[in-house]
């Protein structure tokens, strides 16, 4: 059993712990939301990395498959598979986990619910404990007012009657005080019971509150553990199986799977010339063409020069074959082959053909053709420079080349077949789309050539296709082996060096001039950029890592009603408001920055304040601070921001933007709390009325002294006014029937010490006339009544401006 703490601490001279309590309770439902969006926010994070963890994973059967380091890539896909699942099971974790904060959720709101129609009763006892505390506390002043009269009047001698009637007064200001005392007592004892059962079951739910949110921290805290325990053992696993792959394995299982063969070369004896042998083998002889068993070798070369009768003959296409599956070459008489020697096949090698006979024809040098003849060798030099052997095509290419192929057709030769079937001949043109390269060569590159292996290179035309470029991802070529292809570097592109893409610049408004923003727009060697922005007609520039400035007004007014010369009559209440403007160009520095330094103040000199009531969609604060004399606050940026931009969207053209954060109120003691005493006297007969309003300026009601400025005091008449004289001079409006002083400034330094009066006659035609109620408007500057002071708390935030004022609110005598 926890101690009753909350019985022994929450009493206090004005009787605000139940109301500290109540909302300490409330508190509990805001601590049970933003713990599961901070768990609900962790599972958002831990899925985008899963996510990610399972896209490298599959990229890796992308990567190349040959090579000893191959199987490596194995083990790589398999730990990155199992690193994924481990943390979609913490996902599905914690997922589990927001929906049983969820039900808590709901039985917490059913809890509060119930003690708050349990505690009315007790709220109603403090109520009444406070009035009565109040009341008792100005008839105890009454009562001491009328002693002290009572011996005033002993002390001057005064008269029989006088003494009677002050003696009555005290006696009846006596029995008021002495029946209030005893409802003080009676009240007492009641909220003294009420309130002990209000704490304890106040504590006995924040015990519930504490409890609950722990376990659910603690399975938090289970599953992150369990978490980085699988994590771990996937890690051990991806180790040992990194160790065991030795590179002893890996070159024995490359040599095991591309090894082409264990034989060795036979060794070749020397033998001798055995002349007989050597001259049979000196004979022509014919050599049997191959052919398959079934399917004969016979078919027209494609890559023959026809004859116009090379299909003219026999219409049979067809061939001996002999016991072992060759073809037997048919006899040919030699006037048939002189007549067709031009329709012989690309691919004979036959033994006894005859060597071809070139005829050359050498012109000898004319003699004005020394500039050509000088023209021709450096062409020649030039084309030698160029010439790179190609290297006999073999015999099972599947690809025979035409003698009489074009140069368009020979460049499409050269290119790799696609290695899928399935897709379409145009799928470089759509990877050069994806790369970001445009298509047309000649945008992006002065000279595109590819060149295949061992072919000379060719000259791409224009619209032909060019390979995208290399990936970040991979290895980059050798320059010698690009093939003639020039790699144009992407703009704004990721550095290589990095994982992550750094973010974009953002663009800057249009408002934004280039001396507002000066050296801010530069982009860091992160490549992170820093904006400066506009604040319109203010002077300052904001920056992402700059002081932002901010102003704060407090403003307070003053209600108060006189009524006669009475200060016992006196109603006052002040009440007073925060507001903090933001420059508009901070809405800007908030979007660019997703999480900007937590603004947080301080109120100081709190003691005379008695209630505070924040902006509940903008501030937070600890209820449970100790101090009396400070009250810290902190700004949730998050709906600060979207504020400020829903306000920048209703009125583009404001520099700056006004945001109330809290108001208070603050005690008042009568007559003594206001800035300015007031006593009206009216004497009205059927002809003329008579009007006195005596005022006091009254230092002692502010902590710092102010004079109060532009004083109006307007007092309305009625029954048909048509003369008026007053001292000092007063304007009447005869349409509003109301008479108006105008007193620039009351301060201890006025005449009188800031005391005065106001005298007005009126000559009535149709008295007489009725007292009415005048109403005082003033202003002060610089202070406020209650001497409540702020400062900022923290870095980030600098405070440009902090005003304070007080003005009259209902300001109100009657007679």
């Amino acid at each position: 059993m926890i101690t009753a703490y909350f019985l022994d601490n929450f009493w206090g001279e004005k009787n605000n712990g139940f109301d500290v309590l109540y909302h300490n309770m409330k508190h509990g439902q805001t601590s049970t939301k933003e713990l599961s969006d901070f768990i609900r926010e962790r599972a958002g994070i831990e899925d985008a990395y899963a996510r990610a963890v399972t896209k490298l994973a599959k990229s890796v059967s992308n990567y190349s498959q040959l090579g000893t380091f191959a199987p490596v890539w194995d083990i790589f896909k398999a730990s990155a598979e199992k690193f994924a699942s481990c943390h979609f099971d913490f996902v599905r974790k914690l997922h589990e986990l927001i929906k049983e904060i969820q039900k808590y959720a709901e039985e917490q709101t059913k809890a509060h619910r119930k003690t708050k129609e349990e505690v009315a009763a007790t709220l109603e006892s403090v109520q009444n404990i406070q009035t009565i505390t109040q009341a008792l506390q100005k008839y105890k002043e009454i009562y001491n007012t009328k002693c002290l009269e009572q011996e005033r009047l002993k002390k001057e001698g005064a008269t029989q009657k006088e003494m009677e009637k002050a003696a009555s007064k005290t006696k009846k200001a006596t029995e008021v005080y002495k029946l209030y005392v005893e409802k003080y007592a009676t009240a007492k004892m009641d909220f003294e019971q009420k309130m002990t059962e209000a704490a304890q079951k106040f504590q006995d739910i924040e015990e519930a509150h504490m409890y609950n949110m722990k376990e659910i921290i603690l399975s938090f805290s289970q599953a992150s553990n369990e978490t980085h325990s699988q994590i771990s053992q996937v890690q051990e696993e991806f180790l040992s199986n990194i160790k065991n792959t030795t590179p002893e394995s890996l070159i024995q299982k490359f040599a095991e799977t591309k090894g082409t063969g264990k034989e060795r070369p036979g060794p070749i004896e020397f033998e001798e010339c055995n002349l007989a042998i050597a001259a049979e083998g000196l004979k022509p002889r014919k050599r049997k063409p191959f052919g398959i068993t079934g399917r004969i070798w016979k078919d027209k070369d494609t890559d023959s020069v026809e004859c116009p009768d090379a299909d003219s003959g026999n219409a049979e296409n067809t061939a001996d074959v002999d016991e072992e599956g060759y073809s037997i070459k048919p006899e040919v008489n030699q006037s048939d082959a002189k007549e067709n020697h031009f329709c012989s096949s690309s691919d004979s090698d036959s033994d006894n053909d005859e060597p071809r006979k070139f005829h050359v024809e050498i012109k000898p040098l004319q003699p004005n053709d020394t500039f050509h003849s000088a023209a021709s060798l450096d062409q020649i030099k030039t084309s030698i420079g160029n010439i790179t052997l190609s290297p006999a095509v073999p015999r099972h290419s599947p690809v025979p080349l035409k003698r009489n192929s074009s140069s368009e057709e020979l460049g499409r030769l050269r290119l790799p077949a696609p290695s899928n079937d399935k897709k379409p001949a145009n799928d470089l043109l759509s990877l050069d789309s994806l790369f970001g390269l445009p298509l047309n060569s000649s945008s992006s590159f002065s000279t595109s050539t590819v060149s295949a292996p061992g072919r000379p290179t060719t000259p791409l035309a224009a619209g032909a296709i060019v390979p995208p470029p290399r990936p970040t991802s991979r290895p980059k070529l050798p320059t010698g082996k690009l093939g003639g292809i020039t790699e144009i570097p992407r703009p704004f592109s990721p550095s290589t060096s990095s994982n992550a893409s750094p973010p974009p610049a953002a663009p800057l408004a249009r408002a934004e001039s280039t001396s507002s923003i000066s050296s801010n727009t530069s982009l860091s060697a992160g490549n992170t950029p820093t904006v400066g922005v506009s604040r319109g007609p203010s002077p300052v520039t904001l920056g992402n890592f700059d002081t932002l400035p901010v102003a704060v007004a407090l403003t307070e007014s003053v209600n108060a009603y006189f009524k006669g010369a009475d200060p016992a009559k006196c109603i006052v209440k002040i009440t007073g408001e925060m507001t903090m403007s933001f420059p508009v160009g901070i809405i800007k520095v908030f979007t660019s920055n997703p999480s900007p330094a937590v603004l947080s103040l301080r109120l100081r000199s709190t003691r005379l304040l008695e209630q505070i009531l924040p902006n509940s969609q903008l501030l937070c604060s600890d209820s449970t601070q100790s101090d009396p004399d400070t009250k810290d606050f902190w700004i949730n940026m998050q709906s600060l921001a979207t504020y400020l931009r829903k306000m920048a969207e209703q009125n583009s053209s404001a520099s700056y933007f006004n945001v109330e954060l809290l108001k208070y109120q603050v005690s008042s003691y009568g007559i003594q709390s206001t800035p300015l005493n007031l006593a009206t006297y009216w004497k009205c007969t059927s002809t003329t009325t008579d009007v006195r309003v005596d005022y006091k300026y009254n230092p002692e009601s502010m902590v710092t002294p102010s004079a109060l400025s532009n004083i109006q005091v307007l007092v309305p008449v009625d029954g048909g006014v048509t003369n008026m004289q007053s001292l000092p001079p007063a304007v009447w409006n005869a349409e509003q029937m109301k008479a108006l002083w105008r007193i620039s400034e009351i301060s201890n330094q006025s005449e009188n010490e800031g005391s005065g009066t106001l005298r007005a006659k009126f000559d009535i035609s149709d008295g007489p006339s009725k007292p009415a109620t005048l109403a005082v408007q003033f202003v002060s500057e610089g202070s406020t009544l209650s001497g409540v002071d702020m400062e900022l708390v923290g870095t980030g935030y600098r405070l440009s401006l902090l005003k304070k004022r007080f003005a009259s609110g209902r300001y109100m005598a009657d007679c």
